[in-house]
């Protein structure tokens, strides 16, 4: 029976490329904060959940003020401009604050979709040696 790995590894394949896609991303954004009339970009990862027909898993609140949201960002349906938040005059809308904080975000998911990779090729060479 053959292996079947798009089943076995489910989204997080695509999900490592595209997080590597967003970390380039993010680091031009960093880059340009500087450059007058650079526009930042970013992934709509809830956009290619939604064309791949995956529900975004969503948190459960138990408190009013309990903030809702996605709990886990996968996907990409096109490289968007930010709408920014406080546009500087020479019309840069960088902030490199948030960029960083987004490439910090970026690498700690690509870290969970690796180590989740990781183990599932690890129970599979355990499977195929008979462990």
């Amino acid at each position: 029976m053959p292996l079947n790995f798009e089943a076995a590894l489910g989204i997080h394949e695509k999900t490592l490329t595209l997080r590597t896609q967003r970390a380039e991303l993010l680091a031009h954004n960093i880059a340009n904060a500087d450059t007058p009339g650079y526009k930042a970009k970013d992934l709509d990862f809830a956009g290619i959940m939604d064309s791949m027909g995956v529900d975004p898993v969503r948190l459960s609140t138990s408190h009013s003020s309990h903030q809702g949201g996605l709990l886990n960002e996968f996907g990409q349906s096109d490289i968007k401009f930010r709408i920014p938040t406080s546009p500087s005059v020479d019309g840069n809308t960088v902030d490199a604050h948030r960029e960083k904080a987004s490439y910090v975000r970026n690498a700690l998911q690509f870290q969970a979709s690796f180590r989740f990779l990781n183990g599932r090729f690890t129970g599979m060479i355990g499977a195929l040696k008979g462990e």
